[in-house]
């Protein structure tokens, strides 16, 4: 349910909450993959992240997402703070057969985008069928 707050907005209660793992405190973005029969490809929402603050590595079928999102605004009272900043910290097992050669990503707009090609053997392949 959402409160009103000083200014008359509704504040939400979806709020970024962090986790505590093994190695402390880290905030989980949101992400979405989609699996077509070239890639997995990875969006993650990383908003106010820079790419020297992100360390991306994918080893023994993990992929790992791992950065810093530093304070953006001055010291103050807010009176409205729904996005967290700290660390983050995501990472995934992947089942797929990926080519690590190939595999991109880039940085738009608060949005990292993961390209995680498929090596050829497990793409699938068409049939031809004969007919007599």
């Amino acid at each position: 349910m959402a409160e009103v707050n000083a200014l008359g907005h509704k504040e939400s209660k979806e709020v970024a909450t962090p986790e505590t793992t093994w190695g402390g405190t880290y905030y989980a973005p949101r992400v979405d993959i989609l699996e077509t029969d070239e890639e997995l490809t990875f969006y993650c929402d990383l908003p106010g992240v820079r790419p020297e603050d992100l360390d991306l590595r994918f080893e023994k079928d993990e992929l790992v997402i791992h950065g810093k999102v530093r304070p953006r605004y001055p010291e103050g009272k807010f009176w409205l703070e729904e996005y967290g900043t700290g660390d983050f910290y995501r990472a995934f097992t992947i089942y797929e057969e990926v080519d690590p050669d190939r595999i991109s990503a880039e940085l738009k707009r608060g949005v990292l985008v993961i390209h995680l090609p498929k090596r050829e053997e497990v793409k699938p392949k068409r049939i031809a069928i004969r007919a007599e």
